[in-house]
């Protein structure tokens, strides 16, 4: 008997990442309750063979799980009422992508489908093939079809961390070949492990080829460091009066496994006696959920046990958490430790000063949205995402054990709450706006956790109150930003939701 199953990890979207384990297929007496339906659908799923069962999957996944499900005509449990007529609707869906997007609601833009559970996975755990160097992608022009790539920073321990390649450095082809709005998928991020960036320079406001071409291969399973920058700026200005010490942290992911080095790197913060702390969430996607709660328990640490966030489930799935388990299942609180029972270095902080651009998303927008219920968050840079939406992996399990089906290796990632602070605000689909919106200049980048680096530097004053602030208006503009489809897939927040393990 096929049946549904979570396990472990939901998440919750925008980064993000270690990861929700969930299943899905056919209905057993407690899904039947969650649809309303008093119907066995186990003949439906067995007569789905070959690429039918995808598609069956990918329906009955959405119609228990997803945000949207009762605004989506087709998911209606209706659809379950006559087996037959059904199956004659799945018989007529057979491209399982396709009818993923069909399905979809209007105002989704985050549900997505992976063809192999293995490459989600490690994507969402920070592993990933990486040759080291985390780069953006804009277009060279106004109305033209060539892009140019800019490095954004090299990766510890990477293959690229001893090339001739460093943060601000550009770069407009691969292999020789021009990169395009066209081919810039399969030159980077294609099958190919290793390739040749070719490597550009910016004079008088054009770009041309230095002759620096920068040979690296990507490692498939790479495991990155989250924690990019970790310090403590001593500042002795005189002439306004502040003299101590500012705490930087540059966080790129939230990984719930990263919890314990965080936690160091925050006792290291208590150690050095800072009276501030700016945390840099420029390039972060989001991630575990539970990792940002103990992040936001290390900046503060006096509101343990109160309201940090609170889920909105599609109505089935609220009705069932809450009538099974409580309320209390909803609701995320700041915690005096981390989950293998370390006590948190809490800072005890009343404000906490956060930098952002476009690709912050998710848990990276949830930190700031929930703290700000209880501190005063000054956000610097520019406007987030606007990921305010969780989503979790959905697998198709065949038996109790959590095994897989070996007929197919998809699974899904589709949108299955909202998450508030304890004020009860989510809607900021729009992003979050900045109180000191100051756009990175790509041309001007500098170095990462040094105090000249413009966007540091303008927090730091900001702080010290010095009032030189300085907000260049960008020569390359990241408004021309191309979305690669590897950030895409890191914009999660994750949940751990064991209370949906019961569900059978």
């Amino acid at each position: 008997m096929i049946k549904w199953f979570i396990y472990k990890y939901i998440f919750i979207s925008s980064s993000v990442i270690s990861f929700l384990l969930i299943s899905s297929c056919s209905k057993d007496p407690v899904s039947e309750k969650l649809i309303g339906s008093n119907l066995d659908s186990d003949d439906i799923a067995v007569s789905l063979l070959g690429e039918l069962q995808i598609s069956d999957f990918v329906w009955k996944g959405l119609n228990e799980f997803y945000y949207w499900q009762e605004d989506v005509a087709e998911l209606s449990d209706d659809k379950l009422i006559d087996q037959k007529s059904y199956g004659q609707y799945i018989s007529e869906n057979s491209d399982a992508e396709s009818f993923f997007e069909y399905l979809k609601h209007p105002e989704d833009r985050f549900s997505w489908i992976q063809d192999d559970y293995r490459v989600l996975e490690n994507t969402l755990q920070g592993i990933f093939a990486s040759n080291g160097v985390e780069f953006g992608l804009l277009y060279a022009c106004q109305n033209c079809n060539e892009l140019v790539g800019f490095v954004k920073y090299i990766l510890e321990g990477s293959d690229a961390e001893n090339k001739n390649i460093q943060r601000g450095d550009l770069f407009t082809g691969v292999d020789g070949t021009i990169l395009t709005a066209s081919n810039y998928r399969s030159l980077l991020f294609g099958d190919n492990l290793t390739y040749t960036l070719n490597m550009a320079s910016a004079k008088n406001g054009a770009l041309s080829n230095n002759g620096i071409n920068v040979k690296l291969t990507k490692e498939e399973n790479f495991e990155t460091n989250p924690i990019q920058v970790s310090k403590s700026i001593a500042i002795d200005n005189k002439d306004n009066g502040y003299t101590g010490s500012v705490g930087y942290l540059m966080y790129n992911q939230f990984v719930a496994e990263k919890s314990v080095e965080l936690n160091k790197a925050f006792a290291n913060f208590k150690s050095d006696g800072i009276s501030d702390l700016i945390i840099d969430l420029r390039y972060n996607g989001g991630g575990s959920v539970q990792n940002c709660v103990e992040l936001a328990s290390m900046i503060t640490g006096q509101y343990t046990s109160e309201i940090f966030a609170e889920e909105q489930w599609n109505t089935k799935l609220l009705k069932y958490l809450r009538e099974r388990y409580g309320k209390e299942t909803l609701i995320n609180r700041f915690t005096a430790q981390l989950s293998n029972g370390d006590p948190i270095n809490s800072l005890d902080l009343n404000r906490v000063f956060i930098i952002t651009t476009s690709e912050s998303a998710s848990a990276s927008e949830l930190l700031i949205n929930g703290l700000d219920s209880y501190i005063e968050v000054f956000q610097i840079g520019e406007r987030t995402v606007g990921k305010n939406v969780g989503s979790i992996t959905v697998y198709d399990y065949v038996d109790n054990e959590q095994t897989k089906n070996p007929e197919h290796t998809y699974a899904m990632q589709p949108i299955v709450l909202k998450i508030s602070n304890s004020d009860g605000f989510a809607d900021y689909s729009d992003g979050l706006l900045p109180d000191t919106v100051i756009e990175e200049d790509i041309r001007n980048l500098g170095v990462l956790g040094n105090s000249n680096e413009p966007l540091l530097e303008a927090v730091i004053n900001i702080i010290t109150g010095s009032g030189k602030i300085n907000i260049p208006k960008a020569k390359m503009s990241r408004a021309l930003l191309i979305t690669d489809p590897l950030m895409l897939q890191r914009q999660q927040m994750i949940v751990d939701k064991k209370e949906l393990h019961s569900i059978r």
